[in-house]
C-alpha cells in the first residue's frame, strides 16, 4: 500500500470523525440564513483585527476588545451561530493535532520562526 493510498485512507476516515460531520452540518445551518452569515463574517473581521493588531502591536486595542465583547453577546445568544464557532474549534483541534503528527514524521523542525520571539 502506497503512501497515497493511506493518505486516502485518513481522508475516508477524517470525513467521519464526529467532529468534521458536526462542523459541516452546523456550516449548512450558518449558509442557510444570511444574518447568521453576516454574524460569523462580523466575527471573522473582528478577530482578525484583534489578530493584526496583537502581532503587530503586541497588544489588542481597548476598542477592538469591546467590539469582541458586544459581538460575542450577541453570538452566544444565537445557537446556531455558537454551534458553529464551536464546531470549527473542535475541528481545528483534531487539524492541528493530524498537522502536528505529520511534522513530528518529518523529523524537522518545520515551523516558521519570528524573530520578535
Amino acid at each position: 500500500m502506497t503512501i497515497y493510498d493511506r493518505t486516502h485512507e485518513l481522508a475516508n476516515e477524517l470525513k467521519n470523525t464526529a467532529e468534521v460531520l458536526e462542523y459541516r452540518n452546523s456550516y449548512k445551518k450558518i449558509q442557510e440564513n444570511e444574518k447568521n452569515k453576516e454574524l460569523v463574517d462580523k466575527f471573522r473581521k473582528i478577530q482578525f483585527e484583534a489578530y493584526n493588531e496583537q502581532i503587530e502591536k503586541g497588544d489588542i486595542s481597548q476598542e477592538t476588545k469591546e467590539k469582541m465583547q458586544n459581538l460575542g453577546a450577541i453570538l452566544s445568544a444565537n445557537i446556531d451561530v455558537s454551534n458553529y464557532i464551536q464546531a470549527e474549534s473542535k475541528f481545528a483541534v483534531l487539524w492541528e493535532d493530524i498537522i502536528k503528527i505529520l511534522h513530528d514524521s518529518v523529523g524537522l523542525d518545520l515551523t516558521l520562526k519570528n524573530d520578535n520571539q
